[in-house]
């Protein structure tokens, strides 16, 4: 099973490592402060006090070169790009960091992040997407407009089988699952399943087909 190192625990980062690790993933959580350390040791397979410049710190944790490092220092650009530099010289493939803004976002891919997140801009673009398309429960974005996403049957869909309502034909979107609220399990379903008011259609289309779907 993987690892996944979380260098830097604020807000975002403590979070990160509960919910990994409350999920049975093998965290590391690595900050400078032994105060914040002490804090998120319940929530970590291992917690260790390093602001994470140290090169060697990584060689010793084992990391191989399908385990993940996530980088959550924010502001401090020099420290996130020197880590991130690090971690290619170590040849770890997942390396994902925190920027604040989409100029860092640029620096720091340019020298290897793999992924780059703007918690704070993905965060405000997900509420105007509830506010805009208030269907739209949570989305994951694709390429080329594509999105994932969850969204509540309308009214007129509910005793319909989804071979009824024609969403593929209407308006080019695709259900590829059916997310049941009363349980919280995901499944498969056929196109002459009938649409529960309890359950939410898990689609993949345009963004601006699935906003169609009223």
């Amino acid at each position: 099973m993987k690892k996944v190192a979380v260098i830097g625990i604020g807000i975002f980062g403590f979070n990160l490592v509960k919910e990994l690790y409350e999920n049975g993933i093998e965290v590391i959580a690595i900050d400078k402060d032994k105060d914040v350390v002490q804090e998120v040791k319940d929530f970590a397979t291992k917690a260790i006090v390093s602001d994470g410049l140290d090169k060697n710190l990584f060689e010793s944790l084992g990391l191989r070169e399908n385990d993940v490092v996530v980088v959550s220092f924010g502001e401090d650009l020099a420290a996130s790009t020197l880590i991130t530099l690090h971690l290619k010289q170590l040849k770890i493939r997942n390396i994902i960091v925190k920027a604040p803004n989409t100029e860092y976002k640029q620096v720091l891919e340019s020298v290897g992040a793999t992924e780059v997140i703007i918690p704070e801009k993905e965060m405000a673009s997900k509420i105007a997407k509830s506010l805009v398309s208030p269907n739209i429960i949570d989305y994951i974005p694709l390429a080329e407009d594509y999105i994932i996403g969850e969204i509540a049957p309308p009214v007129n869909f509910l005793g319909k089988t989804l071979a009824d309502v024609h969403l593929r034909s209407k308006y080019g979107v695709n259900v590829i699952a059916i997310r049941d609220t009363l349980t919280d399990t995901l499944k498969m379903v056929p196109p002459d399943y009938k649409i529960k008011d309890s359950e939410i259609l898990v689609v993949i289309g345009k963004s601006k087909d699935i906003d169609k779907i009223k």
